[in-house]
């Protein structure tokens, strides 16, 4: 009766331990999901802006008024010829969801979008707001409420390095960002 009752307490020890590696690679699905669309966001931000330095390298003579693109929707680029085929794995309970559950998942998916579509605007107005002051990438994700894991974090730190680059702000030591001076 003892051995009976160890076994049941070892699968409930180990049924346990595997909940709460569920609930962490839940946890880290989200996370990397959340870092992949940041990076999605800044290729297209990258990929456009390329495309717009080539144009200028097959015609020095074309302005930036001649490569200004219209007023496009924002699109997600196409994915690359070379690139291998997007792969989700599903578990069984996503698989029994219910189409209304699905729509809300692509709800929240494109407000996930539209939130960093709109960082770089965000980091600009908190840094009008916080005048001459050193700033932490850390602290910017704070205040942005975007501090919740390492991905979001990175994806504010590659903003500011990009903002640093186009000397939209300006780098003040190792790891601290000022607002540009007018």
């Amino acid at each position: 009766m003892v051995s009976g009752t160890r076994a049941v307490h070892n699968i409930e020890v180990t049924a346990e331990s595997l909940q709460e590696d569920l609930d962490r690679l839940e946890a880290q699905k989200q996370a990397l999901e959340r870092e992949l669309a940041a990076v999605v966001a800044h290729l297209g931000s990258v990929q456009r802006a390329l495309g717009a330095l080539q144009v200028l390298m097959r015609d020095p003579s074309a302005g930036p008024a001649d490569t200004a693109p219209a007023a496009e929707p924002r699109q997600t680029p196409a994915p690359r010829a070379d690139a291998p085929p997007e792969v989700t794995a599903r578990t069984p309970a996503q698989v029994r969801r219910t189409s209304t559950a699905a729509d809300a998942d692509a709800d929240a998916d494109a407000e996930g979008q539209k939130k960093y579509g709109r960082l770089t605007e965000q980091i600009l107005d908190y840094f009008a707001t916080v005048g001459d002051t050193d700033v932490r990438a850390r602290d910017v994700a704070a205040a942005l409420g975007r501090d919740t894991d390492s991905g979001t974090i990175n994806a504010v730190r590659s903003t500011l390095d990009r903002l640093v680059g186009t000397s939209r702000i300006r780098r003040s030591g190792r790891g601290l960002y000022r607002a540009k001076r007018s």
